[in-house]
């Protein structure tokens, strides 16, 4: 479904990403982990297009993608949640999802339109509140909301734009121990549906472990490792990443 190949972007004389080569299939997730500094939200922006590749290629379901801004990739069903909450501030939690339910659905994006006059849209944007926990939250205007709240909003935005591939950038960063398992339980569904493809950035390794198919490492750029968790949980040269070793890729 997604493929990157010999994908690399260089700020300068530094690679941050350096020639990392990688097929994600349908069905799947993969969490993609690594020590701060290692790429990891770099490789994010250059799949999901908000940084232009200096080389190599990205394609999608077997179309090359890599001329294409951020926005032609979702349209064509790259989803992505950032590090960082990306909303519309001063609009409700209602109006954020139901703008990504209007653009899905074709209708076309109407700031100023009467919400009586979208009622189907509207129900569908108050399904996917309540898939994370925030119905009782919708008429909160976003910037209001605490933290975990707003991560939980974005999540749901990816929902309603109901995406072929799913990108996660530490999606749990920033919320309470109470939190975290509502927006887990989300991907947890999204992957038990298995036609959907799953990327996943995450620092915590129980989420990585009790979530991924596969776990990808990347260090300094690079991919040094690719397999089962288990395998690469333990492998030597992971360890080495972690804690700062030399690393022979």
């Amino acid at each position: 479904m997604l493929a990157t190949k010999d994908l690399t972007i260089r700020f300068g004389g530094h690679a941050a990403v350096d020639g990392v080569s990688c097929a994600f299939e349908k069905g799947t997730l993969t969490s993609i982990v690594g020590p701060n500094g290692a790429g990891k939200t770099t490789y994010f922006n250059l799949i999901s297009g908000q940084l232009p590749a200096t080389s190599g290629t990205v394609t999608l379901d077997g179309r090359d993608i890599t001329g294409l801004g951020a926005s032609r990739r979702a349209h064509l069903g790259l989803g992505r949640a950032f590090q960082l909450t990306n909303l519309f501030p001063n609009l409700s939690a209602l109006e954020n999802v139901r703008l990504a339910v209007q653009v899905k659905s074709g209708k076309g994006l109407d700031l100023f339109s009467r919400a009586l006059s979208h009622r189907e849209l509207i129900d569908r944007a108050r399904e996917h509140l309540v898939a994370v926990s925030l119905a009782d939250r919708a008429d909160a205007v976003a910037a209001t909301l605490p933290h975990g709240d707003q991560r939980k909003l974005e999540v749901a935005i990816l929902l309603a734009l109901e995406p072929e591939v799913f990108m996660f950038d530490e999606p749990t960063a920033g919320m309470s121990i109470d939190e975290v398992p509502t927006v887990l339980d989300i991907i947890a569904a999204i992957k038990k549906r298995g036609d959907k493809t799953i990327l996943l950035v995450e620092h915590k390794m129980d989420v990585v472990r009790s979530l991924s198919d596969r776990i990808v490492v990347l260090h300094q750029g690079k991919l040094v490792a690719d397999g089962k968790p288990a395998e690469v949980i333990n492998s030597d040269i992971v360890r080495e990443a972690y804690l700062g070793g030399a690393v022979d890729a």
